[in-house]
């Protein structure tokens, strides 16, 4: 099958005058959840992650991820059809011009589905990027499902905490400040912030797919497919909102011909610079104004995100009891459908924030495992349980991951040496205080300092940004070595789940959301931050050594713990909070 569709599409690139086609993993507004109809990597090559890009030559083919899915790709894709390759050891760029045989390769692209900073990398090397009015997957897709025309809803102001014409009047603010008549909008995240509304046009996260342009007098165009708003949700938008069909940009950003136009060249699609020069406009390279302010939460969703934890504690209480009281028929799947259930009876849930990554023993270690019917397992005895999961609520969105030993044997040492490592660079990311100004590249060490000290290290990120009832990996602040270089700020959540993962064996990953809050120090010379935990469960005290664990560090943990126990034990059977008082007893 897949090797048939990769003929087909190599039969396509002479038609299109190209030595080479990208295929990466993304739609046109360059999220991480896309519709069904623009998973065209998963189609062409069977690699279903969420970050991903194929490179296809004539003699040739690769498909590319980053450490996350090194194992996976090794299970989901045919080794006789692609290469498998890390996209940060070997980059792309690299690996084509070798495979092209040097420098002056035509390399085809949908301008749509890839930003301007991406294309950057191929012309260093002397590839010619050349842009395609038509999708080559899409040419050979007979079956590709229709785009979603899910409708857009009113998201109200009890949970956004302030209007859209508020929103709107800042974001102008912001282009006057820097002298730009108008920015480009392709984020549906920063569509539903901008505009009040949410949606159900991708999984797990309520996002209306569309595109805007926002003026510096705060008008704003807004291109949505008709169907996708419904008389109520067009009432909901403010008056200075023009709504028009995706097939109006053209002429829209014609219109703006002689200006100064902001576009993010790393969250939005080449297409619009690339249609913004060739129309007169000058191109001004800047981040989508909306990230910003959407990161930095307010006040109602400040609450609201500690409202949505608090409840969505109840549930995975509810479950790691569950867990620990099981006969040894669960499995990974029936863990992770347990958990769900326990969710869904709570009030005003939307759905998972992301498929639960639900893992035992050897697929704990996929950093992003998920859990099939051909992969599930038993949960065995004396082993590592890893799950990590989600919700979406209607006041926040969650995200948290606890790793389990499913007993009764004691854990080994080795194992519990490991566990404690991770451990100490999560409190050592909880406990942090550190002045205003401090980007998440500069704290990502401090996670990883214990397990440095023995050689040992992680291959993903401490910290992603957690949307309000939006996307559960929002930008544009990470705790990462490749974070942008932006400050973190009151207001912003993000998560704190330092790892380690031995391939064949275990995975470790201890996960809470955030809230960066400020920080009286009475003798600070400047402000000062800190982090509010939101994330509300017990670690498990049964993989900790905690002879490795500094005082301090002992404190923060049954704090903590008690803090678990005050908060949520009332909300539980009495059976489940005797459990969850055993769970949560001091070291």
């Amino acid at each position: 099958m897949h090797g048939d569709r990769l003929a087909r599409l190599r039969a396509e690139m002479p038609r299109l005058g190209v030595d080479a086609v990208l295929v990466p993993r993304a739609d046109e507004h360059l999220g991480e959840y896309v519709p069904d109809r623009a998973e065209r990597l998963a189609w062409l090559t069977g690699f279903t992650g969420s970050a991903g890009l194929a490179a296809v030559t004539p003699t040739r083919a690769a498909v590319f991820s980053d450490g996350r899915y090194v194992l996976q790709l090794g299970t989901q894709t045919d080794a006789a059809l692609w290469e498998r390759r890390h996209l940060m050891e070997e980059p792309p760029a690299g690996w084509l011009k070798a495979a092209c045989g040097g420098a002056g390769c035509r390399v085809g692209y949908d301008p749509w589905l890839m930003p301007e900073e991406a294309l950057k990398p191929y012309a260093e090397a002397g590839l010619t990027m050349v842009p395609l009015a038509r999708n080559p997957v899409d040419a050979i897709w007979t079956d590709q499902p229709a785009p979603p025309m899910a409708p857009a809803r009113p998201h109200p102001l009890a949970f956004a905490g302030r209007s859209a014409s508020e929103k709107q009047a800042d974001v102008a603010a912001i282009l006057r400040e820097a002298g730009q008549r108008a920015a480009v909008v392709s984020d549906p995240a920063s569509i539903a912030w901008l505009f009040n509304i949410r949606g159900n046009d991708v999984p797990h996260t309520p996002f209306a797919l569309g595109f805007a342009l926002v003026h510096d007098d705060a008008r704003c165009d807004l291109f949505m497919a008709a169907e996708k708003l419904p008389p109520q949700t067009r009432a909901w938008l403010d008056n200075g909102v023009s709504v028009q069909e995706r097939s109006a940009l053209p002429a829209a950003l014609a219109a703006l011909a002689g200006e100064r136009v902001r576009a993010d060249p790393v969250g939005t699609p080449a297409w619009f610079a690339q249609t913004l020069r060739a129309g007169g406009c000058e191109v001004v390279p800047g981040l989508d104004p909306c990230l910003l302010p959407k990161a930095c939460k307010n006040q109602v969703e400040q609450n609201g995100s500690r409202t949505a934890h608090a409840r969505d504690a109840v549930a995975v209480c509810r479950f790691l009891h569950w867990l620990d009281t099981q006969d040894g028929t669960a499995t990974e799947l029936s863990a992770a459908q347990s958990l769900l259930d326990l969710r869904a009876s709570l009030e005003d849930f939307r759905g998972e924030s992301f498929p639960a990554i639900s893992g035992a023993g050897e697929n704990a270690a996929i950093i992003h495992y998920r859990v099939t019917p051909e992969s599930n397992r038993p949960l065995r005895a004396n082993e590592v349980y890893l799950i990590d999961s989600g919700a979406q609520y209607q006041c926040g969105t969650t995200d948290i991951t606890r790793t389990i030993w499913t007993g009764p044997d004691a854990a080994p040492a080795a194992l519990k040496d490991r566990f404690t490592r991770v451990l100490k660079g999560h409190i050592a990311i909880a406990t942090l205080v550190f002045p205003k100004g401090i980007c998440g590249v500069h704290l990502d060490g401090f996670a990883r300092a214990a397990l440095w000290q023995v050689g040992l290290d992680y291959d993903h990120g401490t910290g992603h940004g957690v949307g309000s009832f939006l996307s559960v990996h929002e930008g544009p602040v990470s705790l990462s070595r490749a974070a942008r270089p932006i400050p973190l700020a009151p207001g912003m959540i993000l998560s704190n789940e330092p790892g380690f993962y031995a391939p064949g064996a275990y995975g470790i990953r201890i996960e809470n959301l955030l809230l960066v809050q400020e920080k009286l120090l009475p003798a600070a010379s400047k402000p000062f931050l800190a982090f509010e935990t939101l994330s509300l469960a017990p670690i498990d005290r049964r993989l900790i050594a905690a002879e490795l664990l500094t005082s301090d560090e002992r404190v923060w943990l049954d704090a903590y713990h008690q803090r678990v126990l005050a908060q949520v034990g009332p909300h539980l059977d009495a059976s489940i909070c005797d459990w969850l008082a055993q769970a949560c007893a001091p070291l």
